[in-house]
């Protein structure tokens, strides 16, 4: 596969994917990763993780950021966390990542690399749905 391809597949992924280099600026942004934050690839190129990330949320995650990159490995590998983000509109929704640490051929940490899927709905749901649950079970206590 030529590099032609391998740009072709991300950018057409159905996921957003997002690749942002050491210092956490976005040098990859696919046209899905526009639909689910409402930023365009020209806007959200060059910019800081800040542009998704809530600001309550920002500290912890430059904690980890940094922690991933001196380790060379996110303590997330294999799993999707749940998390709120940012669009570009200032709403805030649901999202589900998946991270990787992108190495050189040397193994030296060139960034992270993250794939993001709106839960929005499916978290509203799942969230109310518990409510109901949790009420029905009070209202049936003797």
């Amino acid at each position: 596969m030529d590099e032609q391809e391998l740009t072709r597949l991300l950018d057409q992924a159905p996921d957003g994917v997002i690749f942002a280099n050491g210092e956490g600026v976005i040098t990859y942004w696919n046209a899905a990763a526009s639909r689910i934050f409402g930023h365009s690839v020209e806007a959200a190129m060059g910019q800081s993780l800040d542009l998704i990330i809530p600001e309550q949320f920002r500290d912890a995650h430059w904690k980890g950021f940094d922690r991933a990159l001196a380790d060379g490995e996110t303590k997330y590998i294999g799993q999707a966390l749940a998390t709120r983000a940012q669009r570009a509109d200032g709403e805030t929704i649901y999202v589900e990542l998946s991270f990787a640490m992108v190495k050189d051929e040397g193994g030296q940490v060139l960034g992270a690399l993250a794939s993001a899927r709106d839960i929005t709905e499916r978290f509203i749901r799942d969230r109310d749905m518990r409510r109901k649950l949790r009420d029905l079970e009070a209202a049936n206590k003797p």
